[in-house]
């Protein structure tokens, strides 16, 4: 069993808790602390910062990592997980860190706000809690996450030795395995990108139309070496600190020029 000294790390992802990504992750967080993971029970991809308010929510113990690690299955989203881990699971316990992941596939740039796995981490520094989001750049469905080990570890013992400032999550991209090797680490800012949807219309065997979301990925500046996309593009991991408050501070003092009657 682990000792009482080690910390507490809350273990979660989008992927569900049988991929592979979280395996990994769990497997290294082993080496640094007690590990409690709560983690959907199928894919959550996509779901960004939904929680369930309409249905019940349904939380299962499951062995899949084995007798040292508590592990719990959820029907619901990610950010599910992490309130129920609070609440429910680790209860008057505060984890010293919460990592989600690794996530099969990038979360850069505008991708954040759609990523159940950094909501998950957001929603960590939500509660208060200090927490990474890790993602590897590969999107093949026999993804290497082998490569990811050493710097996973190295940025989760960093954050516990240094801390995160509160109510920061940290946005980790890691490219995929290749024979070039990672030049190292990099902290960086969100890129300015997006993506140009289309709708593709079909029709179903029963004569019934649906769509299906396609599109391309257009980065605004891909000339700007301080952005996630050209840091992983160029080999490197990047590291983007997010946070939760939303709000335009620039543009308060052109909004508040506005005159509204009333």
């Amino acid at each position: 069993m682990q000792t009482k000294n080690k910390p507490l790390i809350l273990v979660s992802n989008d992927d569900g808790i049988t991929a592979k990504g979280i395996a990994t992750l769990v497997e290294i967080m082993q080496e640094i602390g007690e590990v409690v993971v709560v983690a959907p029970d199928k894919p959550q991809s996509g779901m960004g910062h939904a929680i369930t308010v309409g249905n019940t929510l349904h939380l299962h113990e499951s062995p899949i990592f084995g007798k040292e690690v508590l592990a719990y299955e959820c029907s619901g989203t990610p950010a599910d997980c992490i309130k129920l881990a609070k609440h429910y699971v680790l209860k008057e316990r505060k984890p010293d860190l919460v990592v989600s992941g690794i996530n099969h596939g990038a979360n850069t740039s505008i991708s954040v706000l759609y990523s159940g796995t950094m909501s998950a981490a957001i929603e960590g520094a939500v509660e208060g809690f200090p927490a990474i989001g890790f993602s590897l750049a590969d999107y093949s469905s026999q993804a290497d996450f082998s490569h990811c080990y050493y710097y996973v570890k190295k940025i989760a013992l960093k954050a516990l030795e240094e801390g995160i400032p509160k109510g920061v999550a940290l946005n980790v991209n890691i490219p995929k395995k290749s024979e070039e090797q990672i030049k190292g680490i990099k902290v960086c800012r969100q890129a300015k990108a997006r993506w140009i949807e289309e709708f593709d219309q079909r029709v179903d065997p029963r004569g019934r139309t649906y769509f299906w979301l396609t599109g391309e990925f257009l980065n605004e500046e891909p000339r700007a070496t301080d952005t996630d996309e050209f840091v992983l593009s160029e080999n490197y991991i990047s590291i983007v600190p997010c946070q939760y408050d939303l709000t335009a501070y620039y543009a308060l003092s052109q909004i508040n020029a506005w005159k509204f009657e009333v």
